[in-house]
């Protein structure tokens, strides 16, 4: 309410003042509480995910390479070490399916796809493949992983 001041024609008025000393005083306790808490708080470190390695590759495996340009290249391992064939995005999961043997087999007993990529490929090409893959309901999808030492 209004602190009510007297005028001096004998009728009284409203002060319309705003008192800022409550204001300043919840700012000064804010900044203590700042203050006090700011040398709590430690910046933490983001910690990177590793990557593991399996105790022994498959014996056979179906390799997705993805290319610098853009192209997308189809290999079988049991077929042969350098041979691959030029495919489509569209085409991809068809192909990789007829590969991997049939739809409804055992998860663990179909073949693994692997999807590889040029270091200087771009990331969203990459998951494409993946999603297309996915979406047909390719299972045992899996990413090769470059080594530091292995770049050498």
């Amino acid at each position: 309410m209004p602190a009510i001041a007297p005028r001096r024609q004998g009728g009284r008025r409203a002060i319309t003042e705003i008192n800022m000393v409550p204001f300043i005083d919840v700012m000064l306790v804010l900044l203590i509480i700042f203050m006090v808490t700011a040398p709590l708080i430690v910046p933490s470190q983001v910690e990177l995910p590793s990557v593991g390695q399996a105790a022994r590759q498959p014996d056979r495996f179906v390799q997705v390479i993805v290319e610098r340009d853009g192209r997308l290249r189809l290999r079988d391992s049991a077929r042969g070490s350098s041979e691959s064939d030029v495919v489509t995005l569209k085409d991809l999961p068809a192909r990789v399916q007829a590969l991997q043997g049939r739809p409804g087999a055992d998860v663990q007993a179909s073949v693994p796809v692997i999807i590889s990529g040029d270091k200087r490929v771009a990331y969203e090409q990459v998951m494409q493949v993946m999603d297309a893959l996915q979406r047909a309901g390719v299972a045992r999808i899996g990413l090769s992983v470059q080594s530091d030492a292995a770049a050498r």
